[in-house]
């Protein structure tokens, strides 16, 4: 398993992960959004990879944010491995990345949002430290 962040002219390698996450995004329509939209706005991108199978199996987009309310901290925006790689510690081995990441910033917080649904996610940040620390509420416009 290696973990390496991934620059602008390799976001592809990420899609399959974040497909799974985000269904609705075709591989080019992903890879112009990353990297026309969110590169600039500060998101970065780390893969991890399987040795097994070659290839990159989960990945972590993030940025970096300050708010009156924590400070500097460091939002993940996106976490998601392919079903035939799950449970394997990736998303884990991504999470202590960003850990190490997000205090070498000098961070000191780490947000995520995790859909209702998403049980399996809601166990893995709880095991690895996260807390229920608010309700996000959204309304479409």
């Amino acid at each position: 398993m290696k973990i390496e962040e991934l620059e602008a002219d390799r976001t592809w390698l990420a899609f399959d992960p974040m497909r799974q996450l985000r269904p609705h995004l075709t591989s080019t329509g992903f890879v112009k959004l990353v990297n026309e939209v969110q590169r600039p706005e500060g998101y970065r991108l780390v893969a991890s990879w399987d040795g097994e199978l070659g290839r990159v199996v989960a990945a972590v987009g993030f940025r970096q944010v300050t708010s009156l309310a924590y400070g500097r901290h460091l939002v993940i925006d996106d976490l998601s491995t392919i079903l035939a790689a799950r449970g394997r510690g990736h998303a884990t081995r991504l999470l202590a990345w960003s850990e190490r990441e997000a205090r070498r910033l000098g961070c000191e917080h780490i947000h995520l949002d995790a859909g209702t649904h998403r049980y399996e996610a809601h166990r893995l940040y709880l095991r690895t430290g996260f807390t229920i620390a608010a309700f996000h509420f959204t309304r479409r416009l």
